[in-house]
């Protein structure tokens, strides 16, 4: 069913990153969007009034639902026994998770879902700008804001594919599989495979259990792109269906100049590029390989990725001087701090890193799951670890002990901090010549600017 056969839809926990760029792209096209959360916070806060569709108050309010809408769409953030939720199944209005209702929106289109717990987003980002590059029509839903886009989703009646960035996380709380096993694809890539969402996922087995369903659901005719030189997803991607086409990928071939510009060697002309890292390396193949499929070759693909800058907080460069960069990314899974570090390493091997990882996630602030990161944060220089203490309690997590975390590390030289304020303090009291700063989160070091660090640390 198209978005034109409803004329109200309304969202249950509008704020999320992904819900609210839903709803404004739904409200574009001309729908009535109503929406209710507990908590907005910024940039959605702000786009959502900016168009009208921010709630008058936070809070569920069942009443918002009369007259019923056509249809509710429930973000994960909501609990199962939420009362507007509750009011929507009591009153048989047809209720969507988020990846149910892309799907629905998507039936007659070719599907490209990219897959994986690292790289995704900058897969999915990449593949996005080569089609915009070369005019193609597509829709998408993706969990960054890229340069060039102003939403993170577009459905249109015309579009003939549509790429997915595909999130293993649960749907809603009332469809607890992964989002990734609602989309469907034609064409599927894992980009890699790394035990988290410890809270859901208590195995690394059951983790990668969602995996192997989503590479077994992979169509006839269809296509799945994996990681090669990853063992977890080499467990999970084993050809066995004569109708499915497996195609591995590797790090692209390429050379690093003195500048620290990467240079792609392709069959024609080496390619210079703004990206850099082995996983980014990785990224390009796995892009380049769903282009093929959709009729994207060779020169036409290096041609437009030499314009394309990344994604946001994707390792973002924030601050420069002829001395020190500052980059931000969204690292904080074992697996990308260890290749978000090393890769700015390699890159200026001349100078000291200094790298800030915040643990903000569940998964990242149980003493359980910590001793994953054992072994993945060598490459600094000077390595720092910061937690929240608040975001303890707000998720009902028992304390961190300092020494604790050092040990799960394995390496009593991290430098510990619980206060946002004294961590800054540390940084600018440092002498940054031929040094590089970067700060790695999924969250906010505690409120604290990154861009005004970067301008201080840059500005001598």
């Amino acid at each position: 069913m198209s978005t034109s056969a409803y004329q109200h839809i309304h969202m249950i926990a509008i704020g999320g990153s992904i819900m609210h760029n839903l709803a404004l792209a739904l409200h574009r096209k001309g729908l009535k969007v109503t929406g209710s959360d507990d908590e907005i916070f910024e940039p959605a806060k702000g786009r959502l009034q900016a168009e009208g569709l921010l709630p008058e108050q936070e809070g569920w309010f069942p009443e918002k639902l009369q007259p019923l809408p056509d249809a509710v769409i429930v973000g994960m953030h909501a609990r199962a026994d939420n009362p507007e939720l509750l009011f929507a199944q009591e009153n048989n209005i047809p209720i969507f998770s988020f990846p149910e209702f892309i799907y629905e929106q998507s039936k007659n289109k070719q599907r490209i879902v990219i897959a994986g717990s690292h790289g995704k987003t900058s897969i999915t980002s990449i593949i996005l700008h080569v089609l915009k590059y070369h005019g193609r029509k597509f829709d998408y839903a993706v969990g960054a804001q890229l340069e060039g886009f102003d939403l993170m989703v577009k459905l249109t009646d015309d579009a003939p594919i549509i790429v997915i960035e595909g999130d293993e996380y649960l749907s809603s709380p009332i469809q607890r599989v992964p989002k990734i096993h609602k989309y469907h694809h034609h064409i599927g890539v894992i980009s890699g495979i790394s035990w988290d969402h410890i809270n859901v996922f208590p195995t690394e087995e059951n983790y990668r259990e969602q995996f192997r369903i989503f590479v077994e659901m992979t169509p006839k005719a269809g296509s799945l792109i994996y990681n090669q030189d990853d063992e977890q997803v080499l467990e999970v991607c084993v050809p066995n269906k004569t109708d499915v086409n497996y195609v591995g990928y590797t790090i692209h071939e390429h050379k690093i100049k003195k500048s620290g510009k990467t240079i792609l060697k392709t069959k024609k002309d080496d390619v210079e590029i703004q990206l850099f890292g082995e996983h980014n390396l990785r990224n390009i193949s796995a892009a380049k390989e769903v282009c093929k499929r959709i009729g994207i070759k060779g020169q036409a693909f290096y041609e437009a990725l030499a314009t394309f800058k990344g994604a946001a907080r994707r390792l973002e460069k924030i601050g420069e001087n002829e001395h020190t960069l500052v980059y931000k990314d969204f690292a904080h899974a074992p697996s990308k701090l260890k290749a978000t570090s090393e890769a700015l390493k390699k890159q200026y091997p001349q100078r000291q890193l200094i790298a800030c990882l915040e643990l903000h996630t569940f998964s990242s602030l149980n003493k359980d799951f910590l001793p994953q990161y054992k072994g993945t944060f060598l490459a600094p220089d000077v390595k720092i670890v910061y937690f929240n203490p608040k975001t303890l309690e707000h998720k009902r997590m028992p304390p961190l002990d300092p020494q604790d975390l050092k040990a799960a590390f394995g390496d009593e030289k991290i430098e510990v901090f619980t206060d946002s304020q004294a961590l800054q303090e540390f940084l600018l009291s440092q002498n940054w010549k031929d040094k590089n700063l970067l700060m790695m989160t999924s969250g906010t070091f505690g409120n604290l600017d990154l861009q005004k660090l970067a301008q201080t640390v840059t500005a001598s």
